[in-house]
């Protein structure tokens, strides 16, 4: 934890102080809000022994690059981070080597093809956090990467959910079929729906960006595809949202 960072708003700010409150240096907050939001903000923060600063707003916004900050913002220390997909996945293994096989924890990666959109994909960063998902991967030549944007609508999110920027994603999908992970796109035109794939075991999910859904190659190396179904006039979801649905089906399955 070398180099330090600016978490702002109250979702990023609170996750951090959840999850990693001894990596906190210093809590900026502006005193003239009074709400409870804010004193309940603070109660939490002096439970930690976090330092915490007054400050007036132009000086909340000047520290936060001018984003909304909702009065509070955070000087943190960058945490550690797995710096590889595949580290990501032997640490998985190794953790689950000893639990017997129905109690282990199975693989649940989400794969955004074409997603350029910062609000769509702090969405969903967001979404993949709240189900569990253990890494989000997308092409660097066909997505967004993490900015303040990405961070501010993941609500904190962007700091929980490891995220892989990979330069080939068709080898990087077959490299997860070398370590058993069923890859599952999604696709308009699938007969088969999303409710009826099975997804309890090793899977990826590959969602493409809105309209133009997965690139030709990415689609031939799925292993199988499938649909969301669409009852209304409206042809397709947002990925965020189709991200919830596809998600939230594997955990229900997997629960």
């Amino acid at each position: 934890m070398s180099s330090n960072k600016v978490l702002f708003g109250f979702h990023a700010v609170g996750v951090r102080l959840k999850t990693a409150p001894k990596s906190i240096i210093e809590i900026y907050f502006e005193p003239t809000r009074r709400d409870a939001r804010m004193r309940q903000f603070i109660d939490k923060a002096k439970e930690f022994g976090v330092k915490l600063i007054e400050s007036d707003s132009d000086r909340l916004a000047k520290l936060c690059g001018g984003y909304g900050h909702q009065g509070v913002a955070a000087r943190v220390q960058e945490l550690q981070q797995v710096h590889s997909l595949d580290e990501l996945l032997e640490n998985l293994e190794a953790a689950q080597a000893d639990k017997p096989l129905a109690e282990r924890e199975q693989p649940l990666i989400l794969v955004l093809d074409g997603v350029t959109d910062p609000h769509n994909l702090g969405a969903c960063l967001r979404v993949a956090d709240g189900a569990g998902v253990h890494a989000v991967i997308a092409p660097k030549d066909h997505a967004a990467g993490i900015n303040a944007t990405v961070a501010k609508v993941a609500s904190g999110a962007a700091e929980t959910v490891p995220y892989f920027m990979v330069t080939n994603l068709a080898r990087t999908l077959n490299e997860l079929k070398e370590r058993s992970i069923w890859i599952i796109g999604t696709s308009d035109v699938a007969s088969k729906t999303i409710y009826q794939a099975n997804l309890k075991g090793p899977v990826a999910l590959v969602l493409g960006a809105e309209g133009d859904g997965m690139r030709q190659l990415t689609s031939k190396t799925c292993d199988e595809l499938v649909s969301i179904p669409m009852r209304g006039a409206v042809e397709s979801l947002n990925v965020s949202v189709a991200s919830g649905v596809c998600l939230y089906e594997a955990v229900r399955q997997r629960s």
